[in-house]
């Protein structure tokens, strides 16, 4: 018979994974704890949260949300920790990537599930190299503003131009 405090835990797990826009899966067996420190804050600094929790109540947790059982079953074998991402679902990868420069040997990302699709591993490479939601932003605005520019630009052209010639006119007559 389940105890209160595992109802609550499934509870909260499945709520974090129907809220989160991708989970990464991560191993971190052989992890001190200045470094499960340091990968903590780094995620925190941007919008991530990492958990670990058992990864039984994570399989009941997924299974409820509405993922193949079989599936998460791949990922959860071992010590897992599990990054949620919010809003920037790349946002992991990215400190992933980062904390895997710096401390090789024990961080292994096992698998991830990005906007509801199961990835390999080795896909969170690819999304770390993407550029973040504010940078493609910030390109569209400027795409959608250099055309503006170059014609304001143009026309100021022309009208220095018009008043050039109009001084010129002038000052022959």
């Amino acid at each position: 018979m389940p105890n209160e405090n595992n109802i609550k835990t499934v509870k909260l797990l499945e709520q974090k994974i129907k809220d989160s826009s991708a989970l990464y899966f991560t191993k971190y067996t052989g992890m001190n704890v200045s470094q499960a420190t340091q990968l903590r804050k780094s995620f925190r600094e941007n919008s991530v949260e990492y958990m670990v929790s058992k990864n039984t109540l994570t399989k009941i947790a997924a299974t409820n949300a509405g993922y193949d059982e079989s599936k998460i079953n791949d990922f959860l074998v071992g010590q897992i920790g599990i990054a949620y991402a919010d809003s920037d679902p790349t946002a992991p990868a990215k400190v992933i990537k980062d904390f895997i420069k710096e401390n090789e040997d024990c961080l292994d990302v096992v698998g991830l599930i990005f906007d509801g699709e199961f990835y390999e591993a080795e896909k969170y490479k690819q999304f770390a190299s993407l550029p973040s939601r504010e940078e493609l932003l910030t390109k569209f605005v400027i795409g959608l503003n250099s055309p503006m520019t170059k014609m304001s630009t143009m026309l100021n052209s022309v009208m220095t131009k018009m008043v050039t010639a109009l001084n010129a006119v002038k000052d022959n007559k």
